[in-house]
């Protein structure tokens, strides 16, 4: 069943589609995250502004320098040693499309420990774009079962997975990582 889900939900997202699936933290809008026309029909599909930008999803901190240019040595440590969820925003982001590069240079990168988006991203072999699966502006649903039907009509496929785990998840950690190492937390 799973490996068939992230087979369906690979064929959506090399086809330039978008997917509404469960992640390691609260479920997510995703697409190829090099792809700037799948990525501009989340923005309109989420109602925000295209200069807010959205976070990858990677299946292995050791990908980290392909999309950032100087990683901090400590963000290594940070990922492993993190007990919840945590997103890294660091500057210098490279190699994915440029609608999701924040206007300092910088992206949000989360390691997913979840084995759907672990599978899907080793399969795409790209980062995976993951946004809350809301309306900008409204609340981040925590489970399935709260996401709008707003939501679910616009992506292209709704993966067939923990929808009906009723578990309230919450989004991850933010912490802005400069290349120093100095860090400052965004969301806790």
């Amino acid at each position: 069943m799973l490996n068939e889900e992230v087979a369906k939900a690979l064929k959506i997202i090399q086809d330039g589609g978008i997917i509404l699936y469960p992640t390691d933290t609260i479920w997510g809008i995703g697409c190829d995250a090099t792809n700037t026309e799948a990525v501009k029909k989340i923005y309109q599909l989420k109602q925000r502004e295209e200069s807010k930008s959205m976070i990858i999803l990677l299946d292995t901190e050791n990908k980290l320098e392909s999309y950032i240019k100087e990683v901090p040595a400590i963000a290594y440590d940070l990922i492993e040693f993190s007990e919840n969820p945590l997103t890294l925003v660091m500057p210098g982001a490279r190699n994915i499309s440029p609608a999701l590069i924040a206007a300092d240079g910088s992206v949000g990168i989360r390691v997913a420990k979840h084995d759907f988006c672990q599978r899907l991203i080793q399969r795409l072999r790209k980062p995976l774009v993951s946004t809350s699966a809301n309306i900008s502006g409204k609340l981040s649903p925590r489970n399935f079962g709260e996401i709008d039907p707003e939501i679910i009509d616009g992506v292209d496929y709704v993966v067939d997975f923990e929808q009906h785990s009723t578990e309230q998840k919450r989004p991850s950690t933010i912490m802005y990582l400069r290349p120093d190492g100095r860090f400052e937390f965004l969301r806790k």
